[in-house]
């Protein structure tokens, strides 16, 4: 399903900055010619850190502002149907650059932050080792969180270059993972890297580091002939809740806890826009498919407070949508995410069919000019969904997380065991609901609806238990994957 142009303004709202188009210092953007455009385009993947589906102003809100993000959308398309494949960090990552379920992947739940930390095995192929030995440069800037130690680091992925973390989490200003706090005999670790070497830079903000990083990357390979996969990963909104002063005060009307989570978004926001202005410089903006998505929904976690308070933390919003972080109903799962590909995806569209992280990949890959059947993948091109008005090119897609499992098929969406808190019991064994109708997901229609219910729990319980048999059989004995908060 597609809205129109108008249809797309008004839900992004008015008054919404745009994008506009950034000369070059003799008066007008630089070109490429259109044989690199149509053959071997640049690809960005920007991702966020526990940012809910209602926490970007295209997707409804109204007390933050995204206006670099929002121009992206109307630029493309806004997807209000895209699923991460998994409530929390690692695995949802692990998809992204897969193109695998995380069980396929070889990481199926949050991994450690301390520096024997096993990882995303070497043997899976991902984006960035796939273009890159088709003449790609590749570079990552941002939060990893697929491995600490050394062999699984970026550089061991596919990227030629890299700077962030590889924890899951860290102090803004001191790049400390401080997690664990001695819990169980783990220090908090200092976590700030440069192509494998331990840096400093106390004092300065990581997601601004990022930006600044990520518009060096496309100012360099601007001036190479080689096309460029730029991977971005930002550990924002993620705690601990930071943000400059600078920005806290273009929200100082809300309470803290939106406060900080608005101003958080605001610099990523900003950091997305000098990308964009950078590629626009270059001329390069028309040969540059872009896509943004949230990892997971937003989290409740106590630690998000600074202030001692034990109540869950609420100043995330999954929008209309029930559940959260760690949750299988779809605000742990449905997230904010946008194409834009100027020449290839129409903009101003609004796309209520479904994809998911996992075919990042493989449209990626097929919009190169690379064959996505040479590899084993789970993940579909959606590029026709986005730019010829084709329906979704999947009939079920699952997930899973600890004892809960779910299926979407259309708008109908089974969970099984599904939490809205973790740890608690489930708050229903079996739960169907039309997620067209019911977005929600407030009224249960297993009972009403008994012969789609067990056709639908039969794929879901088979897909689980293909999953735990290819785990047993792959990565079970190899470490990857232990669970670890973060």
């Amino acid at each position: 399903m597609r809205a129109s142009r108008r249809e797309f303004l008004h839900t992004m709202g008015a008054g919404t900055l745009g994008l506009g188009a950034a000369a070059a210092a003799d008066g007008g953007p630089l070109r490429r010619g259109p044989e690199r455009m149509a053959e071997r385009p640049n690809f960005i993947i920007f991702y966020t850190d526990d940012q809910g589906y209602g926490d970007l102003s295209c997707m409804g809100s109204t007390d933050l502002a995204t206006p670099h993000l929002d121009g992206l959308a109307e630029s493309g398309a806004l997807l209000r149907s895209w699923y991460s494949n998994s409530p929390v960090c690692s695995p949802s990552r692990a998809s992204v650059l897969t193109g695998r379920y995380p069980g396929h992947a070889g990481v199926r739940s949050i991994l450690g932050g301390h520096r024997q930390a096993t990882g995303l095995p070497t043997s899976t192929p991902s984006l960035a080792s796939i273009l890159g030995a088709e003449g790609y440069r590749t570079g990552m800037f941002g939060k990893w969180h697929l491995g600490v130690a050394e062999e699984y680091q970026p550089h061991h992925h596919g990227f030629d270059e890299w700077k962030g973390f590889l924890a899951g989490c860290i102090d803004y200003y001191s790049h400390i993972f401080y997690w664990g706090m001695n819990a169980g005999g783990m220090a908090q670790v200092h976590d700030l890297w440069d192509n494998g070497s331990e840096i400093y830079d106390n004092g300065r903000y990581f997601t601004e580091m990022i930006g600044e990083w990520a518009v060096d990357y496309v100012d360099r390979m601007a001036g190479g002939d080689d096309p460029f996969f730029l991977y971005v990963p930002f550990n924002a909104p993620h705690y601990p809740m930071h943000a400059p002063e600078r920005y806290m005060k273009r929200f100082d009307h809300l309470p803290w806890e939106r406060q900080v989570m608005a101003a958080m978004l605001a610099a990523v926001d900003d950091s997305v826009g000098a990308v964009v202005e950078a590629l626009e410089r270059h001329g390069l903006r028309d040969d540059t498919c872009i896509f943004f998505q949230s990892d997971n929904g937003p989290s409740r976690e106590t630690r998000n407070w600074l202030n001692d308070n034990r109540e869950p933390y609420y100043g995330g919003t999954a929008g209309p949508l029930k559940g959260h972080k760690f949750s299988l109903y779809e605000g742990g799962i449905r997230m904010p995410a946008l194409m834009s590909f100027p020449g290839r995806i129409p903009e101003g569209q609004v796309i209520d069919e479904t994809g998911a992280a996992m075919d990042v990949l493989p449209t990626f890959l097929a919009s190169a000019g690379i064959d996505p059947s040479e590899y084993d993948l789970d993940g579909r091109d959606v590029m026709p969904m986005l730019a010829e008005e084709a329906d979704s090119p999947h009939e079920d897609i699952f997930w899973e997380q600890g004892d809960q499992t779910a299926v979407r098929r259309g708008p109908w969406k089974l969970v099984l065991n599904g939490q809205l808190v973790e740890g608690a019991p489930p708050e229903d064994e079996v739960h169907l609901s039309n997620v067209v109708e019911d977005i929600g997901e407030t009224r249960n229609l297993a009972q009403a609806e008994p012969e789609l219910t067990a056709d639908l729990r039969e794929s879901a319980e088979a897909w689980r238990a293909g999953v735990e048999d290819h785990w047993q059989a792959r990565y079970a004995s190899n470490g990857p994957g232990t669970a670890h908060h973060a």
